[in-house]
């Protein structure tokens, strides 16, 4: 009987170990493949063209909601803040990620260097909700508020 109970603890130790990895190597996908979506968006802020974030960033169905309330919905909906904000330098950080199969989400500091000179940099605490769809990472929401996260990562 001892040996049995000895058996069943060590497949179970096995089982939740094996769940572990499987978990922390699913979240570090999630990381990396979002961590590519972030670079794109990066990259064509620097290059001053929202046309790679509407088209491989946000889902159709996109819904953003800034800091007084204000809510854009689709792609389209998003498009005009992008073309009159596009300028200057972004760069993403996450700062918490979960994933769960297909979904997840990214707490980041979204830190923006606007274009104009005499305009000072500033950061925005977001939350983006994604969804694996076809195997490519897109972003189905995001909310977002004037800040930064402090430096204890979670």
């Amino acid at each position: 009987m001892k040996k049995i109970i000895s058996i069943l603890i060590l497949l179970t130790i096995g089982l939740i170990q094996t769940s572990t990895v499987l978990a922390d190597s699913e979240l570090e996908a999630f990381k990396a493949a979002i961590r590519a979506k972030y670079d794109m968006k990066e990259a064509a802020f620097a290059n001053n063209d929202p046309a790679p974030i509407l088209e491989k960033f946000y889902t159709s169905d996109v819904i953003s909601v800034g800091p007084d309330g204000t809510m854009h919905q689709g792609t389209e909906g998003i498009r005009p803040v992008y073309e009159e904000v596009i300028t200057g330098d972004v760069k993403v950080e996450s700062y918490y990620t979960h994933v769960n199969g297909n979904a997840g989400w990214d707490w980041v500091n979204f830190h923006v260097t606007p274009a104009e000179v005499d305009v000072k940099p500033f950061s925005f605490k977001m939350l983006f909700l994604w969804e694996k769809i076809n195997g490519d990472w897109m972003s189905k929401g995001e909310m977002y508020v004037m800040g930064a996260f402090g430096s204890e990562k979670h």
